[in-house]
């Protein structure tokens, strides 16, 4: 299995930054850690998960949805098994349940392509 653990959702002001971090661990995960694709998710209320950013563990390689180029960033740091979302310029849009997740088959948007899941954390930005 690999285990994900989202922290450092929060409520913020509009124009604030805030950084997610997500916690990967687990036999599956440290096996084939360069081949994994890490992605941020996020859901509000009464809506479908959407795709936020992703990267390939091991390559330089990402992927950001339109609404969050250039306010959002992802990075990683490959010796802690972390995951970082680096969130700026927040709008209230912004405003969601923030998964990470991880998954084998490539860097996609798909979520039905991503085979685990962390528990998310609450983003509230207002406005």
């Amino acid at each position: 299995q690999v285990q994900l653990v989202e922290s450092g959702g929060g409520l913020v002001q509009t124009g604030d930054s805030l950084k997610l971090s997500c916690a990967a661990s687990g036999r599956t995960f440290s096996n084939y850690v360069m081949s994994y694709v890490m992605g941020w998710f996020r859901q509000a209320p009464g809506k479908e998960r959407e795709f936020v950013a992703a990267l390939t563990w091991g390559r330089d390689s990402t992927r950001y949805a339109d609404s969050v180029k250039g306010r959002f960033m992802i990075s990683r740091e490959n010796d802690k098994n972390m995951l970082y979302l680096q969130m700026n310029s927040l709008k209230p849009e912004d405003t969601a349940v923030y998964y990470c997740a991880a998954t084998l088959r490539g860097l996609g948007s798909n979520s039905a392509s991503y085979d685990y899941w962390g528990q998310g954390t609450q983003v509230t930005v207002s406005s």
